[in-house]
């Protein structure tokens, strides 16, 4: 018997496009899932049809929108699965995607987290994710491998990388078990890069398996550039720093976001007059600078 994998979903004001990727998920080779769809609180959708086509799915229907990290770790709650299997809603997978992961996990226990190349569903030529580089110190980013090249053999290396995608992200149970949930405080983007700061202080690696891949539709729920967007990545940028750089690493990073990043934003948005942008990242600023006690506890099964 196959380990049971648990393949864990967030649905929002998206059920059409939730609906794709459950029926790429009902061609998988792999004999042994459970499907378990989180609708975080929608407004404008009827997530019961998810069940109605797809009476196999488990569908929880959270009281209100959790985000990103909230609604997975809703999901967890409820998984019975050895591995977890995280996955955006705007994806679709191929036939035998979940076998490469698997293994990868079963041979090197030492391994937290696992993503697959991903690669772009308008283009499914072009790469979105081949690893990560280091989390800058200076700006707080990082860059994806591979970006927007063509998936022409280079980037066909597994290997331990730097962070996971979280648009797809396998981690075995007993991880979770030992290092916790995914911290809820960042609501949308850098959580994942938080989670796996925070398995890899546990001592395991995070790891790229190219021999596995999805196609990713990218931003469905948030917007490709939304305020909404902007205040987000904003926020937790600076916030992901708080939460994760030693004390002259976070000096650094603040004295660059201080006289070069935050100026430089404020100028480039008002020159395009893209004033609720401007609205959105100032509002970032200013929550990173009346919210003190960022360091909350990791969550736990």
């Amino acid at each position: 018997m196959k380990s049971l994998v648990s393949i864990i979903t967030i649905n929002y004001n998206e059920s059409e496009v939730t609906l794709d990727l459950l029926e790429s998920i009902r061609k998988l080779s792999y004999p042994n899932y459970e499907i378990i769809v989180v609708d975080n609180a929608s407004p404008n959708d009827n997530p019961e049809i998810i069940k109605e086509k797809y009476p196999e799915v488990v569908l929880i229907k959270s009281e209100e929108n959790l985000g990103f990290a909230g609604g997975n770790n809703l999901g967890v709650k409820q998984a019975k699965g050895d591995y977890l299997l995280f996955i955006n809603n705007d994806t679709i997978v191929p036939q035998d995607f979940i076998e490469p992961l698997v293994e990868t996990l079963q041979k090197d226990k030492t391994i937290g987290m696992v993503s697959p190349k991903i690669k772009f569903h308008w283009d499914p030529t072009l790469i979105q994710y081949a690893g990560y580089t280091p989390m800058s110190h200076w700006t707080i980013r990082n860059n994806s491998i591979g970006y927007h090249q063509k998936d022409d053999g280079d980037f066909d290396r597994a290997g331990e990388t730097q962070s996971i995608h979280g648009a797809a992200m396998m981690v075995p149970k007993s991880v979770v078990d030992n290092v916790g949930m995914m911290t809820e405080i960042y609501f949308l983007y850098y959580e994942e890069h938080d989670w796996a700061e925070m398995i890899k202080r546990a001592g395991y690696k995070i790891y790229y398996q190219p021999k596995s891949y999805i196609l990713h539709k990218e931003s469905v729920s948030t917007g490709k550039f939304s305020p909404l967007k902007t205040y987000y990545i904003s926020r937790n940028r600076i916030l992901f720093a708080r939460r994760n750089f030693k004390p002259f690493q976070l000096f650094i990073s603040l004295l660059f976001q201080s006289f070069v990043s935050i100026p430089k934003n404020t100028l480039m948005f008002i020159a395009k007059r893209e004033f609720e942008h401007l609205k959105a990242f100032w509002r970032a600023i200013s929550w990173n600078l009346t919210h003190k006690a960022t360091l909350n506890t990791p969550e736990t099964v």
